[in-house]
This record gives structure tokens, sequence and C-alpha cells, in this order.
């Protein structure tokens, strides 16, 4: 599923009472469509969670995604930069 066309379906779950998060590879697309909630990775295409076998690092994006569930839905959408360890959140 394209990237925009996930945006759009969280969206319309949220409007059905369904709390959702999307994890963003493209920047643009998460500013453009405004999801609900959602977290930008700055990983290669095809590695949404980072490298494979890497499950501490993995483990740290899914807790990030989910963390955002924590935080109200906004008619601008929540749009957060994932930081490895060590790095400051834009």
């Amino acid at each position: 599923m394209c990237n925009q066309a996930v945006g759009l379906v969280a969206a319309e779950l949220e409007r059905q009472g369904i709390s959702t998060v999307t994890v963003q590879l493209l920047r643009y697309v998460a500013e453009r469509v405004r999801p609900p909630r959602a977290l930008w990775v700055p990983f290669a295409h095809g590695f949404p969670l980072d490298a494979a076998d890497e499950p501490d690092r993995q483990h740290a994006v899914i807790e990030a995604a989910l963390n955002l569930l924590e935080r109200p839905e906004s008619d601008a959408g929540v749009l957060v930069d994932f930081a490895p360890e060590g790095q400051a959140a834009r």
C-alpha cells in the first residue's frame, strides 16, 4: 500500500474511533497527508524498523511509535521524528 493511502486509511480509522500510528519513511508524504499520528524514521526504504537482526533498535522504533498513542489527535496531525539513542528528536 502506498504511503499516502496508509495516512488516509489511518485518518478514516480515527474517525471511526480506532487510534492509529503510522511509521513514515517519507517525511514529505506525512507532511502532505497529515495522518493523525506519525513517526518519521530516517531509514532506508524497506527497513521501517531499521536494520534487520537489530531487535533492540527495532523495539525502540516500535516503542516510540506506540508512545504517540498517548498524544491526542489534532486537526493538523502529530508528526514526530524518531531519534536513535543519543540524538535529539526534532
